[in-house]
């Protein structure tokens, strides 16, 4: 009867005669770090004066902030022309560009909150380069006074003086890339193989990443042969350097500065603003450009 019994007792599963092994999640990776911000460095640059250098670096700069990105501007040249153009009067600054190089105080004081972030210059800068000619690393001394910022910018432009001296230097050294901006007549074109000379000279003992990322043509006058014929010059020496976007002659240019405003603040809806907000495409495009190449 007891053999019965236990022949008629119903047999357990084979999940149940061995216990269930728990199957343990895989430990979640961790996130991977963000890669700290740090500003693209672009220099403005060419020994010919009243190419439009200062009028581009500024209303490039608005058109990058009106693409939500931070912007700072730096004024290297003495005359103060970008600082002019924001309303405020070199000759009243008692803390600018100078101090930052020739007495290394920090680039912060003397940053001013105007439509964009504006590191100042004012006339002392003239002294720069005597004051900065006995000093050891003299040519780095504009890229050391930036790095303590790059982090909070995405872009950094310098607006350069008309030569090829050791602030213009400065610049390249603390460059990624230089925009060349170039009027649309002959003897202009010229300037530009004493420029492309200085930056290999820059690229063999001092700073061997910095190239030209794109040559501006300013002052363009459509009806003229002189200026069509300048720009088709400069593509065929340079090609895909040479950036689309024609910045014209206008009037709006010229009118911006003395209400201490960019083109942009200036006219927004008016054809001189909308050529910066079309370089600035182009200049963001080529940036991502060599980020995924």
């Amino acid at each position: 009867m007891g053999l019965t019994r236990l022949l008629s007792r119903p047999q357990k599963r084979e999940e149940e005669l061995e216990p269930q092994r728990e199957v343990e999640p895989e430990p979640e990776q961790p996130p991977e770090p963000e890669q700290p911000r740090t500003a693209r460095v672009l220099a403005f640059a060419n020994q010919k004066g009243g190419v439009a250098k200062t009028t581009s670096t500024l209303n490039l700069a608005a058109a990058l902030k009106e693409e939500g990105l931070n912007v700072l501007i730096v004024d290297m040249d003495p005359q103060g022309n970008l600082t002019m153009s924001q309303g405020l009067n070199p000759d009243a600054i008692e803390r600018s560009m100078f101090d930052v190089l020739v007495h290394r105080l920090p680039i912060e004081h003397v940053i001013q909150d105007a439509e964009v972030d504006l590191a100042v210059s004012s006339i002392d800068l003239a002294g720069a380069e005597l004051a900065l000619s006995s000093m050891i690393g003299r040519e780095r001394a504009l890229e050391k006074a930036l790095l303590p910022v790059k982090e909070n910018y995405d872009y950094i432009l310098i607006d350069t003086p008309p030569s090829l001296g050791l602030l213009t230097i400065n610049a390249l050294v603390a460059a990624d890339g230089v925009i060349v901006p170039v009027q649309c007549e002959y003897l202009s074109l010229r300037g530009l193989v004493q420029l492309e000379n200085t930056m290999q000279m820059i690229r063999e003992n001092l700073n061997p990443n910095v190239q030209i990322v794109g040559i501006l043509p300013t002052m363009f006058d459509r009806r003229t042969l002189h200026a069509r014929e300048a720009v088709e010059i400069l593509e065929e020496n340079f090609g895909d350097l040479v950036f689309k976007t024609r910045i014209k002659k206008t009037i709006r240019y010229a009118e911006a500065p003395v209400k201490g405003s960019s083109v942009l603040k200036y006219d927004p809806s008016g054809s001189a603003a909308e050529a910066y907000r079309h370089l600035a495409k182009e200049v963001l495009n080529g940036s991502q450009a060599r980020q995924h190449a």
